[in-house]
């Protein structure tokens, strides 16, 4: 029986950021590419007097500390952003940084909890 790309997508909604992180691993492995893409880290556009009395839609998700497990919080940030080991350790050691720009509270609220989990000290502007 073939699956729908919806119930694919589905499927893969359903699973925490480590397993679709071991998924993708998989998938390239198998298949011989690679799904990193180049992630330009900026500053989000300045907010005026405006923005700040409308209700705010997109957040960034930032890691005040990596705790104890250094290893798991960066295999957590590859998942999130598609950088490779070399850049997500940077990322990781230069806490306090950002790990994700302009995200849905939904998408902020997920990250959040999934940094946490790998024990991270997670903030979300």
């Amino acid at each position: 029986m073939s699956l729908s790309n919806e119930q694919i997508i589905d499927a893969i909604a359903g699973k925490s950021l480590v397993e679709v992180m071991e998924l993708v691993k998989a998938l390239e492995e198998k298949f011989g590419v690679s799904a990193a893409a180049p992630v330009a880290m900026a500053a989000g556009p300045a907010a005026g007097p405006a923005a700040a009395a409308e209700e705010q839609t997109e957040f960034s998700v930032g890691i005040k500390s990596i705790g104890d497990k250094k290893v798991e919080v960066i295999k957590v940030v590859r998942a999130i952003t598609g950088l490779g080991l070399k850049e997500a350790k940077d990322l990781v050691e230069s806490a306090p940084a950002v790990v994700k720009d302009a995200v849905s509270k939904e998408d902020a609220d997920k990250l959040k909890k999934d940094l946490e989990t790998a024990g991270a000290t997670v903030e979300v502007k």
